[in-house]
């Protein structure tokens, strides 16, 4: 019988498996994520990866732990209370809408009762989409939360391709930049715009979406652009990113802001030459410390 034991465990974003000795000794883990086995000095390389033989997938690196750079032990120390990391794709919103709920509003989720124990992820933006084509006078929040998890999902799946990714960060003045994208192509903060089939006009700095009055969506980007450049010493880029729209007129198209449906951001993927992944990995962990935004 091995000496060794297999111990699964999920946190902190990481899907990992550990390998113990019995009495608890920690020897080894896998990152299913990275696709690399870390062995530690208190077990043989053969010994462990014949312990975690059932459950290695396609290629695996196998040696021992990086060395941690600057920016992983930047992140180590940071408490909790001040890690933006965590948050949600319209973190902000969550909070108001369940409020709203608490509160037994007709704003709330619907009679249903909400809970995020509920199905999936996708079966609950299904939902809330749903009820809002089928009730329009609902709370529009409702709209804009589904509008920036839309975002901030197609954001997440760029990590591959040496993205970072913050969602909801708070400004002074209760502002908030929706998303936060540091990548190859350098650094943008992202404005979200639910657009809901309906036809979308920008005539700079006003943006309107179906009949409803022009607001000055590119200007606020702007300004939120500026702040986080303000924040991380760095240039950053506004973007707006349009959810759903029928039509999308953006004639001339803004010098300094980019304007992308939502079923445009994976090409993100494909851009760089702007930053080295160091420098992604630096900004990030700058960016993602609640103090940093203090100021700006």
């Amino acid at each position: 019988m091995s000496r060794l034991r297999v111990t699964p465990a999920h946190g902190q974003g990481r899907d990992r498996l550990y390998v113990s000795l019995r009495d608890g000794t920690t020897v080894a883990w896998y990152d299913k994520d990275t696709g690399r086995v870390s062995v530690l000095s208190g077990a043989g390389r053969e010994e462990v990866l014949s312990a975690l033989a059932p459950y290695l997938t396609g290629e695996v690196t196998v040696g021992p732990p990086r060395v941690p750079t600057p920016a992983d032990l930047d992140r180590l120390s940071l408490h909790p209370d001040d890690d933006l990391a965590p948050n949600r794709p319209g973190e902000a919103l969550h909070a108001e809408l369940d409020a709203v709920r608490a509160a037994g509003s007709d704003g709330s989720f619907g009679s249903s009762g909400y809970s995020s124990s509920h199905g999936s992820l996708l079966g609950r933006r299904w939902r809330r989409w749903r009820r809002w084509r089928q009730d329009p006078r609902q709370d529009p929040r409702q709209a804009e939360l589904l509008a920036q998890e839309t975002i901030g999902d197609r954001l997440d799946r760029l990590e591959d391709a040496g993205w970072r990714v913050l969602h909801s960060i708070p400004l002074p003045g209760a502002a908030r930049i929706d998303h936060l994208a540091i990548g190859p192509a350098g650094v943008l903060a992202v404005r979200t715009l639910p657009a809901r089939k309906r036809r979308v006009g920008v005539a700079d700095p006003l943006v309107r979406v179906g009949r409803a009055a022009p607001v000055p969506h590119l200007r606020w980007a702007r300004r939120a652009a500026e702040r986080a450049s303000r924040a991380l010493a760095a240039d950053v880029r506004p973007v707006l990113a349009v959810v759903e729209p029928a039509r999308l007129d953006a004639l001339p198209m803004p010098p300094d802001v980019w304007i992308l449906r939502d079923t445009e951001i994976p090409a993100l993927a494909s851009l760089g030459g702007v930053l080295k992944p160091a420098d992604i990995e630096s900004l990030y962990a700058t960016a993602r410390d609640r103090h940093c935004w203090l100021r700006v």
